[in-house]
């Protein structure tokens, strides 16, 4: 083979190694931004929506009755049987397990409420709470107060994960520019998610709707026989308006 091709093929392989640590040198950046250290992903930027900040959850808890029952002639004061009543009205809607009633051990209004206990289970059973009563004690830490009967079933309650008003950020701060950008305060909508969960009445109506009720045979054959006779299968209300001017005349 002559000198000079030996030189030109010599030539392309130097040519071609270089090329090819020009290729590698060129995708290492690349590689390096596939460990995905400095890479934006999606949901790194934080929700601003008030219901992710302070979503609302449902928890276990208890619900709690304070009476300060008053002893008339042996039986329970009727203050304190219709609040016991609707207490045990509400447990049979939302409550579980046993109602616990706890007796304050001292003071002066340790003994009536002892004798008040037959009263409050018959409460209870006139209120429709099926529950076993479990009747226990606590210690009073100071006799001058008032020491209540306090009654107490498990339940489910509605309540938002985080606290309002608190506020990590102040609102116009001059010292940074972290407060201006066009974004939602933290604490905004915490109050709002807040009240809507005390106002529900039954908690679990948030995680679904109730079962429907079967429909008005009556009225559904009402309708059919209507629309059989050609006529208006809606209901006629009749409303009578009195005129509030000729009252008392």
């Amino acid at each position: 083979m002559p000198h000079s091709r030996l030189i030109k093929i010599a030539n392309f392989s130097r040519v071609k190694t270089a090329l090819r640590a020009a290729a590698l040198l060129a995708l290492a950046p690349l590689a390096a931004c596939s460990t995905g250290a400095d890479r934006v992903v999606a949901g790194s930027v934080q929700n601003q929506d008030y219901r992710a900040r302070h979503p609302i959850e449902l928890a276990n808890s208890r619900a709690t009755l304070d009476v300060l029952p008053q002893m008339r002639g042996g039986a329970l004061d009727e203050r304190s049987r219709a609040q016991i009543r609707e207490f045990a009205r509400d447990y049979s809607q939302a409550g579980s397990g046993d109602i616990a009633v706890a007796v304050p051990q001292g003071g002066p209004g340790a003994a009536q409420a002892r004798a008040a206990i037959p009263g409050v289970r018959k409460a209870l059973a006139a209120g429709g709470a099926r529950g076993y009563v479990a009747v226990s004690s606590y210690p009073i830490a100071d006799p001058s107060v008032a020491a209540p009967l306090r009654l107490s079933y498990a339940t489910v309650v509605a309540r938002t994960r985080t606290r309002c008003g608190q506020w990590p950020n102040d609102l116009a701060s001059g010292s940074s520019t972290e407060t201006w950008e066009n974004k939602p305060y933290w604490n905004f909508g915490c109050a709002s998610q807040q009240m809507l969960a005390a106002q529900t009445a039954d908690p679990r109506d948030l995680l679904g709707p109730s079962a429907t009720n079967p429909p008005d045979s009556a009225m559904r054959s009402r309708g059919i026989v209507a629309i059989r006779d050609g006529k208006d299968p809606g209901t006629n209300w009749k409303v009578q308006n009195s005129n509030i001017g000729g009252v008392g005349d």
